[in-house]
């Protein structure tokens, strides 16, 4: 049986090695609406951001790479009771467009000293009902990233 994957999935290519890159650790989160844009609605109402606590999820990057379902993310200095909500929760709470950002810890994975990326940053626009597959060709002093399918 197939796993289910949530709606924003990403995949890990490392160039430098022709393979993919396993054990990368990835953060997600839902970033601030810019005023610029329309704005969340939460509950029928028009808001800021989402009430509660920031949605923030990670993952690691599994044998090919790839990320397909994410798990709400807790720091090691929280306190309190685990998170519960889904990446599904949240973006059933959005309404219109909404911006994430996909944080790579490519220093975890090459080491500190071997990458001049410690971190890749992606920071992108979701459209309310769609998949995004984010995928990143990831070399020690280069990457690049594009809109999969």
């Amino acid at each position: 049986m197939a796993q289910a994957k949530d709606r924003i999935t990403c995949h890990i290519l490392d160039t430098s090695l022709g393979r993919p890159a396993r054990g990368v650790r990835v953060r997600l989160s839902l970033e601030p609406t810019p005023s610029t844009s329309s704005p969340l609605i939460h509950h029928g109402q028009p808001v800021a951001a989402l009430p509660g606590p920031p949605r923030v999820f990670e993952s690691q990057t599994d044998d090919d790479g790839r990320i397909k379902t994410w798990l709400p993310y807790s720091s090691a200095t929280s306190s309190g009771e685990v998170p519960v909500y889904t990446l599904e929760d949240v973006l059933g709470d959005i309404r219109g467009a909404s911006r994430w950002t996909l944080r790579f810890d490519t220093a975890g994975y090459y080491g500190e000293e071997n990458t001049f990326f410690p971190e890749v940053t992606v920071v992108f626009r979701v459209e309310e009902g769609q998949h995004y597959h984010v995928p990143l060709l990831l070399a020690p002093y280069s990457y690049s990233t594009y809109r999969g399918s």
